[in-house]
């Protein structure tokens, strides 16, 4: 039975507009902090510590500090993850949040286990990095809400603060354990376009005085945005996912128009300086996502063409069947054609994986949710009146 739970309103919450938010800071910032405090630079782990890892937000309550710096710190700071405004639980284990964040926007984060179920098994958090999306790729239904304003580091962190804070329940502090095995930011939003906050909240995941993620357990999607596909490979190590979703330009054009500002050639030649950097990380491949619409890009002519376009590039494919969403223009391609098309990748030499559906009673597809509860832009609405318009014009 998929369990809903209503608005969640945290009690007590501190006034924090006169108060520094700890939450997404990094080492040297918190480090910073302290010293403007007069205190050793050192306090920053160990505050680290308690937050990331064990999800503790009262300065009272983290022990190693002396309680003269406790009282400091509750006059001067604050550790406050996003707003949890609804949250839904399914029945085979997906969990999925809606954050409230300042300005009264929402976003939300998907968090999906391993189909083992077990306890203490895989867990993959899809992370939002933007309010809405400006991208507007016509399969998706974040961009039919359009586009209000980047997440800062802490609101995005904070997705992660949250759905492990959802383990922890009834649990010692100290006895505490991060659940969340691995993250993408793949949510609401294409990351790059949020560049030093989607950076910043990624060290953090990876910072063993945070939450220790394995680099290769963190993951950045992204539709293409070149350039910094380019600042990505020099700045941090993480795993890349490229949104691809078509094998030719014109397609591609059709169905993620930021495909028009950086064609394929583009991207793959991105995509292979991020395998073949010249940094000693040196990356093993990319994860190519490719939803399958049906008789839009699925046939096997399209597969080839995938074969052809990824065969210079270390790739992975994660064949992606649609998520409907209410006006969709597009149907989920039958479960033979997606066999099918990943049979012809296999047998060219490609892993090819299909993304088992998950959370399909709690609208677990990126968007849908929020799009139920808010539609500030009216993008949603009017795409939907353009849709109803054409259906009666064929009437």
């Amino acid at each position: 039975m998929t369990v809903k739970i209503p608005v969640i309103h945290t009690p007590d919450t501190p006034n924090t507009d006169q108060k520094s938010n700890l939450l997404g800071m990094s080492k040297d910032e918190l480090s910073q902090f302290f010293v403007n405090m007069g205190e050793k630079a050192f306090r920053a782990t160990q505050v680290m510590k308690w937050i990331y890892q064990f999800g503790v937000t009262d300065f009272f309550e983290m022990t190693n500090l002396s309680k003269a710096l406790q009282a400091k710190l509750d006059k001067v700071a604050c550790v406050v993850p996003p707003a949890v405004k609804f949250k839904q639980f399914s029945e085979d284990g997906t969990r999925k949040w809606v954050f409230e964040v300042a300005g009264g926007s929402l976003v939300e984060t998907v968090l999906i286990p391993a189909e083992d179920g077990k306890q203490f098994g895989r867990k993959t958090l899809c992370v939002s990095s933007q309010v809405g999306c400006a991208l507007d790729c016509s399969f998706c239904s974040t961009g039919k809400q359009g586009f209000e304003r980047d997440l800062t580091a802490s609101e995005i962190i904070g997705q992660l603060w949250v759905a492990n804070q959802s383990y922890m329940q009834g649990v010692a502090p100290t006895e505490r354990e991060n659940r969340v095995t691995n993250v993408v930011m793949m949510g609401m939003g294409e990351p790059l376009l949020n560049y030093e906050p989607v950076v910043a909240s990624m060290s953090l995941m990876l910072d063993d005085h945070a939450f220790g993620l394995s680099k290769r357990r963190v993951t950045l999607s992204t539709s293409g945005i070149v350039p910094k596909m380019y600042d990505l490979a020099k700045d941090i190590d993480v795993a890349l996912a490229i949104s691809l979703h078509a094998p030719n330009d014109e397609l591609r054009n059709e169905l993620v128009p930021i495909n028009k500002k950086y064609p394929l050639a583009e991207l793959i030649r991105a995509a292979k300086a991020y395998v073949y950097d010249e940094n000693p990380r040196h990356k093993k491949h990319v994860t190519i996502e490719y939803v399958m619409l049906h008789g839009v890009n699925d046939s096997d002519k399209h597969a080839h063409e995938l074969v052809a376009l990824l065969a210079d590039l270390p790739s992975k494919i994660n064949l992606i069947p649609f998520n409907p969403f209410p006006h969709a223009p597009y149907g989920r391609s039958s479960n033979n054609r997606i066999h099918a098309f990943s049979n012809i990748l296999n047998q060219a030499g490609f892993v090819c994986t299909v993304r088992q559906t998950r959370g399909d009673d709690i609208d677990a597809a990126c968007g849908q949710l929020v799009g139920q509860v808010a539609d500030r832009t009216r993008r949603a609405k009017k795409w939907q009146e353009s849709i109803q318009k054409r259906q009666d014009q064929k009437a």
